[in-house]
């Protein structure tokens, strides 16, 4: 019973961590210095602006504009921008552009600089990049290319960008929130009719989701770690469920869905690490001196080189390293593909309006598919990282026969 709110415990209290941490590594946050670019430089001097501080309102932004605006048209279609704009992170949650006018959900920018201190404001604006805000003396920006493109910095009075410390309510952040509610709204349901009618035949969601639950009790935490298997049930329905649930709002193209939450390395490397750092905690003796002192592996390869313990201790790192790279590169491959086929349509169309038109039923049957295999996916990709982590949790306190 002591292990078993142990383990309980320490669930959570990773679980609770996470909040914290997955908004400070969505984004980069260590604060750095960037010299603006020839381009910019040069744009500056001819819009007559050589003082940052004494002319700012009069900033070159309508020539960066102008600049930016020539280059799109000229270029075309980019499905590089295309496709990455859709599974990467962004201060706000962009919905659709009607007119050239993109409409978005604003969030919240966070920042701390070390010359004015914490800074907030709605991300609307920041105006695509082409608007400055003024905050207690301080000017900030969206940074349109260079070192810190798409992230906001801080301009000085040379210029210079200067990377605050962000903890930035982010589109992937405002989906990790939505994802725990729908978790606390389903679960917490559930529980309450269990305990208030425990007799009784499951309904509704009860009924949908308890052959899932009783599917990884009987089928994941069983085999894998044995009679104690019960102690780690709490840590692995939320893995399960929480990678499932965004996998599924990462499919839905409109808000509350469409942010690749689980495509993003930050959330699944905290994933990963919650189970190195329980298995790391809950790791027997046996588990441990297999690691440092393989039996029956000889002598000469622990002494005076430790090789076979250098192995396996370095292969006690790849675990949730592979697990974390897994989950991320299995996410981010369909969304990429699924969007590929979408951007034949006007990859086709650039070239002749007719073989876009052409192209178009193609590339949405493909698109159909795709999405179809990725619901698939999904499930299944939530099921290998709870199973591996349920492995590596039975390997570490599996006792010597």
């Amino acid at each position: 019973m002591k292990f078993n709110n142990f383990i309980t415990r320490i669930s959570f209290v990773l679980l609770f961590v996470s909040f914290i941490i997955n908004p400070v590594f969505s984004l980069e946050s260590e604060p750095q210095e960037h010299k603006k670019s020839d381009k910019e430089v040069h744009q500056a001097e001819h819009s007559g602006q050589h003082d940052v501080l004494a002319g700012h309102e009069e900033s070159s932004h309508p020539t960066q504009t102008a600049t930016h605006e020539s280059n799109e048209e000229s270029k075309g279609f980019d499905p590089g921008s295309f496709i990455f704009d859709h599974i990467g992170d962004g201060y706000g949650w962009h919905i659709l552009t009607w007119n050239e006018k993109h409409i978005t959900v604003p969030l919240p920018v966070i920042l701390y600089s070390k010359n004015v201190g914490l800074v907030s404001f709605m991300s609307n604006k920041l105006g695509h990049g082409h608007s400055d805000i003024e905050k207690k003396g301080a000017m900030f920006r969206l940074a349109l290319d260079g070192e810190f493109e798409n992230k906001v910095v801080e301009v000085d009075a040379q210029g210079n960008y200067i990377r605050p410390f962000d903890i930035s309510i982010t589109k992937n952040v405002a989906s990790l929130f939505f994802g725990v509610i729908i978790l606390l709204f389903v679960f917490l349901g559930i529980a309450k009719r269990y305990k208030d009618k425990p007799d009784s035949a499951p309904k509704g969601l009860q009924s949908l989701l308890e052959p899932i639950i009783l599917f990884i009790r009987d089928d994941v935490a069983k085999p894998s770690i044995g009679e104690r298997y019960n102690a780690f049930m709490p840590y692995l329905l939320t893995l399960f469920f929480f990678i499932w649930f965004n996998n599924i709002l990462g499919l839905i193209p409109i808000i509350p869905g469409g942010a690749n939450l689980t495509g993003n390395i930050a959330v699944t490397g905290v994933l990963a690490f919650f189970t190195f750092v329980i298995t790391t905690a809950i790791g027997n003796k046996q588990y441990w001196s297999h690691i440092f002192n393989m039996p029956g592996v000889p002598w000469w390869l622990k002494f005076p080189i430790p090789l076979m313990p250098l192995v396996e201790f370095f292969g006690v790192i790849t675990k949730p390293v592979i697990l974390m790279v897994r989950l991320f590169a299995n996410i981010t491959a369909g969304h990429i593909i699924a969007l590929g086929f979408l951007s034949l349509i006007f990859i086709f169309g650039d070239m002749k309006p007719a073989l876009g038109f052409a192209v178009a039923p193609l590339s949405i049957f493909f698109e159909i598919f795709m999405s179809l295999l990725e619901l698939l996916v999904t499930f299944i990709q939530a099921y290998v990282f709870t199973f591996l982590s349920a492995l590596f949790f039975g390997m570490a306190i599996e006792e010597h026969h």
